[in-house]
């Protein structure tokens, strides 16, 4: 019997690797285990590509966290003039405690495009999830030369309020000629119902009067990157532009095309090929909910093993979906953490209580 894993992270208690590290030993030795962690170009996302980009180079990075804080940062190059940037690493939820999208900053994100630059990248990837901001991008631009005004010609103050009064951007971008590709799964438009401000902003922090204040904000914001910085596809209207707290809003007036984060991980990793030959997958992430089927990590992971023919079982701290609905998914099964352990020791003792778990799927599977 072999058994797939590939799991996202589990929130800010267990990394992809971590989540996986302890699947694997659940399912203790009844099996040859592969072990695959995966992102869809949030928070993990160097790390998963770093086991299978070949000629991969890592470097470290200085650069600043959403509030300005100091933060370090890493950059992936590979042999072929490609440079990976993870914008969880200067812009993620967590890295700081503070819960404020009003005034976060993706300025540490422009920071680390440039190191990819300086790093010889012709082509830069940057994944996009799991931020802290709200900015649309506005501070990621500012870092590589590109600043938003107001009607005085004063650089507005980093974060997403100060958008409301955005008049103008101006500068060039000071990325040599280098392609952009905006890695994410996340469809979302940059204002609206299903914008960043409306889908995303809450679990930021943001209230609903919030809300309102930072959906006008990147209204604003898109309506001028669209005078200034035209390309072909408003950024008002282009799918994806809602990433990361408006960040895809920002590399679309780059120029940047989107691509799946998951697909990218998932290729490097040849996960379909190790999918074909396993008797069972098992994938896994913090909540496993409607948004889960929709662009994230556990349901393209399902949509592989489904079309491979093969079992696939989810393993979440939270599940939200139902059997029928996960079964119409691909998903044969899904085990929560908190339903197992309770909520407390779901989070404090998560990789703990993730082996216990598997070591159940291990029995239950096994038959």
């Amino acid at each position: 019997m072999k058994v797939v894993i590939a799991p996202d992270g589990f929130g800010q208690t267990l990394t992809a690797s971590q989540a996986a590290a302890a699947i694997a030993d659940g399912m203790g030795t009844r099996a040859e285990l592969v072990q695959a962690p995966m992102s869809d170009g949030g928070p993990g996302f160097i790390d998963a590509l770093r086991r299978s980009v070949q000629g991969a180079r890592v470097i470290d990075v200085a650069t600043v966290g959403p509030f300005g804080e100091q933060a370090t940062g890493q950059v992936l190059l590979d042999g072929d003039g490609r440079g990976y940037v993870e914008s969880a690493q200067a812009a993620g939820l967590h890295l700081t405690e503070r819960r404020d999208p009003s005034w976060a900053s993706s300025y540490g994100v422009g920071t680390l495009m440039l190191a990819a630059v300086e790093g010889g990248a012709r082509v830069l990837i940057v994944g996009l999830g799991g931020s802290a901001t709200n900015d649309g991008g506005a501070g990621l631009l500012a870092a590589l030369g590109i600043v938003a005004y107001d009607e005085a010609g004063v650089a507005l103050a980093p974060g997403a309020l100060p958008l409301l009064g955005v008049d103008r951007v101006a500068g060039t971008a000071a990325l040599r000629a280098s392609r952009v590709i905006a890695a994410t799964d996340v469809d979302n438009p940059l204002c609206g119902p299903d914008g960043a401000s409306a889908v995303f902003g809450p679990q930021k922090g943001a209230s609903p009067d919030d809300v309102r204040l930072l959906d006008t904000a990147l209204r604003r914001w898109g309506e001028v990157l669209d005078r200034d910085r035209p390309v072909r596809e408003s950024v008002l209207q282009a799918a994806g532009a809602g990433a990361a707290g408006g960040m895809g809003a920002a590399l679309f007036a780059l120029r940047a095309h989107r691509r799946s984060g998951f697909e990218m991980v998932a290729d490097a990793a040849g996960l379909a090929e190790e999918i074909a030959g396993a008797s069972l997958v098992v994938t896994g992430e913090g909540s496993f909910d409607e948004q889960s089927v929709r662009g994230k990590v556990a349901g393209g992971v399902a949509r592989l093993a489904q079309d491979a023919g093969v079992p696939c079982v989810v393993v979440a701290g939270r599940v939200g979906l139902g059997r029928r609905q996960a079964a119409a998914y691909g998903i044969d099964g899904t085990y929560s953490l908190v339903e197992h352990a309770g909520e407390r020791r779901a989070i404090d003792e998560s990789a703990e209580v993730l082996r216990e778990v598997s070591e159940r799927i291990a029995r239950e599977w096994a038959r």
